[in-house]
């Protein structure tokens, strides 16, 4: 672990791995800072970053997520069969086609925010969403152009996967690098905050034109103007994406390795020196997303084809589900700030594994008030995540390559495990009968995830991995610099060969930001 002295690092390493390490940024202990080295965060550019960020987040999740709730109906149109579970399944297949591009976009727009900044990138990811989005509204029926209908919505769906593997990443990213050490949590709670809202408003939208319209009139057009209001949409995100200015952190990154710009990691140092936290993030996401793919996408579906209820039942009750989560996800990012990262999502595994049976026996009685407290009870549960993952997923990653390893291990995750979860799902029930099968997915999804978050030591309230400590104000500054006591609890560097220490120059780290 290099020592810090004055304004030089000495390292064990050759000269080459010595500039290397200063490349992972921060490990300094509070007795070695200066004030000015410290990030001054300012109120307004981080509220500015955290809404453009959840606004485009619910930009996203609104386009994915009105497909998942018109499933039914699209079904009818670009797959007609005798056998609605069949229709769903096909509709569903096509659902989980877009997750398979996934890590690819995650591959080429991870490595892009890491070179030339996450605002950028996240810019480009809203632009491609909402072109893949309108698309599927001009799409003829499969009655009109045959085989050419479903086919053209695989290549809108794989636009819409493509460009959403560089969303979640990029979006978390800038959120946690903007944010002070303190109220990471908190900040990072609203990103999740964006996308119920993006699930509400495609739900109330689908909810809405299915009371509005006969049955016939959503098969003929209705169906498409869900998809057409995202031309709009993403006209506003672009919008609001493109007034921000870059994270301080990467900021600060920038500003040491532009003299040394060809040893910037690749994604050979990644998948090399980082893999363990690479497999904790895929471990990680993987409880996360089938949760959320179980609960806000499947559910509806799953209520009115498998447990026959009719189809704005399922939708209403999600809704429902949803507007009690969003006030109780900032709760729960104020919780992950206070109490820690590792009890929010321990204890939301521990509660999946106890109650995901339970809540499916409630959700089969058939009485909508027991149906809404099975949704509800996994809704908490989703809470805990949902408020706590943005936060604790970045803090796995350095600044150097947090935007690609944390787009890759996402998006690798989402693609196998959470977007195939209604598929999967839908299939097993088919072909087994049992209605309890999606409690014994969740089950398994939760004992995974328990098992990963044991190995992530707790984050709250510690700076970022290569990056400088971020705080509210000067006083903050002060105190942090005054209180002589550690700033960090990373302890993990690449392994590299000892030899004689040598000692490195380092540039100033970074400028406050001005208020």
């Amino acid at each position: 672990m290099p020592a810090w002295t004055g304004r030089e690092i000495t390292v064990s390493t050759s000269a080459a791995h010595a500039a290397r390490h200063t490349h992972f940024g921060w490990f300094k202990r509070r007795r070695d800072l200066e004030v000015d080295d410290v990030t001054v965060v300012d109120r307004s550019l981080l509220n500015r970053a955290v809404g453009a960020a959840a606004l485009g987040n619910a930009m996203e999740w609104f386009d994915f997520g009105v497909y998942g709730y018109i499933a039914v109906t699209l079904g009818h149109v670009f797959f007609p069969s005798s056998d609605p579970a069949l229709q769903l399944i096909a509709t569903f297949a096509t659902f989980t086609v877009a997750f398979l591009v996934r890590p690819l976009g995650g591959l080429v727009f991870g490595p892009l925010g890491d070179r030339y900044g996450r605002h950028k990138i996240l810019a480009m990811t809203m632009i491609l969403m909402a072109v893949g989005t309108f698309s599927i509204g001009l799409i003829p029926s499969y009655a009109q152009i045959g085989i050419g209908a479903p086919l053209m919505l695989l290549a809108a769906r794989l636009v819409q996967g493509f460009s959403t593997g560089g969303e979640y990443g990029g979006a978390a990213t800038f959120i946690a690098e903007y944010s002070t050490d303190r109220k990471r949590g908190l900040m990072g709670s609203w990103l999740e905050f964006g996308t119920l809202g993006g699930y509400i408003a495609g739900a109330g939208t689908v909810t809405a034109l299915q009371m509005a319209l006969s049955d016939a009139q959503m098969l003929e057009w209705g169906w498409r103007i869900p998809f057409l209001v995202a031309g709009p949409l993403g006209l506003l995100g672009l919008y609001m994406r493109l007034k921000l200015e870059e994270t301080p952190a990467f900021q600060a990154y920038s500003e040491q390795i532009d003299a040394r710009e060809s040893e910037r990691p690749g994604l050979g140092t990644l998948f090399r020196v980082h893999w363990r936290q690479l497999l904790k993030c895929v471990g990680l996401v993987l409880v996360f997303n089938v949760t959320d793919y179980m609960l806000l996408t499947y559910m509806p579906n799953y209520l009115s084809v498998t447990m026959g209820y009719a189809e704005t039942k399922g939708l209403l009750l999600i809704i429902i589900v949803m507007l009690v989560m969003m006030p109780l996800n900032v709760v729960g990012g104020l919780f992950s700030d206070r109490l820690g990262r590792r009890p929010m999502i321990i204890g939301a595994c521990v509660a999946l594994m106890l109650l995901s049976v339970p809540c499916m026996l409630l959700i089969g009685t058939g009485n909508d008030a027991l149906i809404f407290l099975g949704l509800m009870l996994l809704g908490i549960a989703l809470v805990c995540f949902t408020s706590s993952m943005p936060s604790t997923l970045p803090a796995l990653f350095y600044t150097p390559v947090r935007y690609s390893a944390l787009s890759i291990a996402f998006n690798i995750s989402v693609s196998l495990f959470g977007g195939t979860t209604p598929l999967i799902t839908a299939w097993l029930v088919q072909k087994t009968g049992d209605p309890l099968v999606p409690a014994y997915y969740l089950m398994g999804a939760a004992l995974i995830g328990l098992l990963t978050m044991l190995t992530v030591r707790e984050t709250a309230g510690m700076p970022l991995r290569g990056s400088p400590p971020a705080v509210a104000n000067e006083a903050e500054a002060i105190a942090l610099v005054e209180s002589g006591e550690p700033v960090t609890v990373d302890k993990a560097l690449p392994d590299l060969p000892p030899v004689a220490p040598v000692a490195v120059e380092t540039p100033a780290m970074i400028r406050p930001l001005a208020s």
